[in-house]
């Protein structure tokens, strides 16, 4: 009676919650984010000492933290929409989640040295003065910020990363000339972006169809969810185990190869041992349908949005304060170095940052890669999930510089093609069986309805194009805020 009662007690503040979230305005949203960026400016203030640079560097403290919020709002949905989609976590619920594991990824494993230029597109020895360099840097942050806000506010999940990439690019080649770039590296950024969807999609689907080969499409469901569930949520901790050490504690933790492949092939075994009877007497008594064997996977759902919530924190954090540590750096040694420390005050904004604009921005994109792309369920959440994770561990092992982002939404919308193809695979079938006469009516619509209904097109088209010109796209506003500056100081 005491769990009955605090369950309904929970849902019921979790509604009241969601939709005091939904009813607070865009005017009340942006007015706590502006008082975000005062805390910003009253703290850096505080924590900045006298100089010639002082002004400077509280100026881009506050455009640090207008990028966290940003890569809040923007880039966290990504790591918990299909939880929310599948139901297996309720808005509310992957807010604070996401908020909390996102806060503990910067903080804890965000590390206490950062590059001063993102994947090594520019080397700083390049720039002839660390007051030039200053500009670059900031222009670059401001710029990035700006283009991250924009595809928000359209519904499109962008790579903050390529973001921040191409304000570097745009802000340095104003700076310094075309010179300056490395192209090779930036030649494997843009093969990212068809290398990162395409297999993230490829690799969700193919988990998908497997799930519906093995226990969907079985006549006996429960058997099948019996044999093959432990194994399936047993590969996610192994395989989980493995991207949290290389993407998640990277900057606080090396081990060789061989010890994460060790590491992750034990953390499954002892998965499989722990969670094998557990989903065999979870599953006795069910009724032999889809719906049952869904929920087996819910568990497995929301700590694999915690954990993608701290991989992320710790390591896309350097998006909003490399830049800010670097210009931070600069201005107190007037020297440009290749790796700077990171002031506590700095990473704080980028923690905090990133809280802020999730709770306040997040559910829009939420909704987005959870319940627009396409419907999702727990299975393909965890398909989405699982792909994620693989993709990257893949892609760092090649040494490809791919983004998480488009390898997440690549996985939805891998999911999403699947089941239209699948979907058309057994009407085609249907209809063999069944002769050509028959006919569909409004309780059975035909292939093509159907198919437009899996995956929506609007999205895919807003997303592709925010993802070939967010590089220079920010590029290029980074470009053109350098020079408005260099001309005002030149004034």
């Amino acid at each position: 009676m005491f769990k009955e009662t605090l369950s309904k007690d929970l849902a019921k503040f979790d509604r009241l919650s969601t939709a005091a979230i939904e009813q607070a305005g865009l005017v009340t949203k942006l007015g706590l984010a502006l008082l975000f960026l005062l805390i910003v400016w009253i703290g850096a203030t505080i924590a900045t000492s006298g100089g010639e640079q002082r002004t400077i560097v509280i100026i881009a403290g506050i455009i640090g933290g207008y990028m966290a919020l940003n890569i809040g709002a923007n880039d966290v949905a990504n790591n918990v929409g299909a939880a929310v989609g599948s139901r297996a976590l309720t808005l509310m619920g992957a807010l604070v989640i996401a908020t909390i594991f996102e806060a503990m990824g910067a903080i804890v494993a965000g590390g206490d040295v950062v590059g001063t230029i993102s994947k090594g597109i520019i080397a700083p020895a390049d720039f002839p003065s660390s007051d030039m360099f200053i500009w670059c840097m900031l222009s670059a942050l401001l710029a990035a910020a700006l283009w991250v806000n924009v595809a928000t506010m359209v519904g499109a999940p962008v790579s903050t990363t390529h973001a921040i990439v191409g304000g570097v690019v745009g802000a340095g080649i104003a700076a310094v000339g075309f010179g300056v770039v490395n192209w090779p590296k930036m030649g494997l950024i843009a093969a990212s972006w068809v290398i990162s969807p395409l297999m993230g999609g490829a690799i969700a689907a193919l988990f998908l169809a497997f799930i519906k080969a093995n226990i969907i499409y079985k006549d006996d469901k429960i058997a099948g969810a019996k044999r093959w569930v432990p194994i399936l949520v047993a590969l996610m901790a192994g395989v989980f185990s493995a991207y949290l050490v290389m993407k998640g504690l990277k900057r606080v933790w090396q081990p060789e190869p061989w010890a994460i492949v060790m590491l992750g092939v034990g953390v499954f075994a002892v998965a499989y041992v722990i969670i094998n009877p557990l989903i065999r007497r979870q599953a006795e008594g069910m009724e032999n349908r889809n719906k049952s064997v869904r929920t087996l996977f819910t568990i497995p759902l929301i700590c694999s949005a915690a954990l993608l919530s701290f991989a992320h924190g710790s390591n896309d954090v350097a998006n909003a304060v490399g830049p800010l540590a670097a210009i931070v750096g600069a201005a107190e040694s007037g020297q440009v170095a290749a790796k700077v420390q990171i002031p506590l005050w700095v990473m704080f904004i980028g923690a905090a940052g990133l809280s802020a604009g999730l709770l306040l921005f997040g559910p829009k994109l939420i909704r987005v890669v959870g319940q627009q792309i396409t419907k999702m369920n727990p299975m393909r959440a965890y398909c989405v999930a699982l792909s994620a994770a693989i993709t990257v561990i893949i892609a760092s092992a090649l040494g490809l510089p791919v983004s998480s982002t488009h390898i997440a939404v690549g996985a939805v919308f891998g999911v999403g093609f699947y089941r239209e193809w699948q979907t058309a695979r057994r009407t085609h079938i249907n209809h063999g069986r069944y002769g050509e006469a028959r006919k569909t009516t409004k309780a059975e619509p035909d292939e093509q309805a159907l198919r437009r209904k899996l995956v929506r097109r609007g999205h895919l088209t807003t997303i592709a194009a925010a993802w070939v010109i967010t590089v220079p796209a920010s590029a290029a506003m980074a470009g053109t805020i350098f020079l408005i500056l260099q001309a005002f100081r030149g004034m």
